[in-house]
């Protein structure tokens, strides 16, 4: 069964958002990346972004951005995803395998989903979602 381990938030002010996140809720940082700043509850992976024009057809929102779910196959969970009408803005070959044990680090399809929704698959998961 596929796990939701990541979420992605756009806002115009990455740190302040962190920040919020992070004494509200007492999420602890896993990681900074050039875009954003990485959080966790110790189950699930919140990536704080900038907001910036999408990229290959990926449309960005304010808020909620989109979701990612680990899966053990990520061949025949994107074969289901198309055979139900969405499609893979990424391919396989253009993904490179990171090390999971950098914070930045992470390996994923990105998919779209019914109504232009985002769906991040990954086979590794996500640092700080255990």
């Amino acid at each position: 069964m596929a796990r939701i381990k990541h979420i992605a938030i756009r806002t115009e002010d990455v740190e302040k958002t962190a920040a919020f996140y992070k004494e509200a809720f007492g999420l602890k940082q896993v990681g900074l990346g050039q875009n954003g700043i990485y959080l966790t509850d110790g189950y699930l992976n919140i990536a704080v972004l900038k907001f910036q024009p999408g990229k290959n057809g990926e449309p960005l929102r304010l808020g909620v951005d989109h979701v990612g779910f680990q899966v053990d196959d990520v061949e025949a969970t994107v074969a289901r995803i198309n055979g139900l009408g969405g499609k893979p803005l990424t391919d396989r070959a253009e993904v490179h395998r990171t090390d999971p044990s950098r914070p930045q680090s992470y390996y994923e399809i990105k998919c779209l989903g019914p109504d232009e929704q985002v769906i991040d698959v990954s086979n590794a998961g996500w640092v700080g979602a255990d």
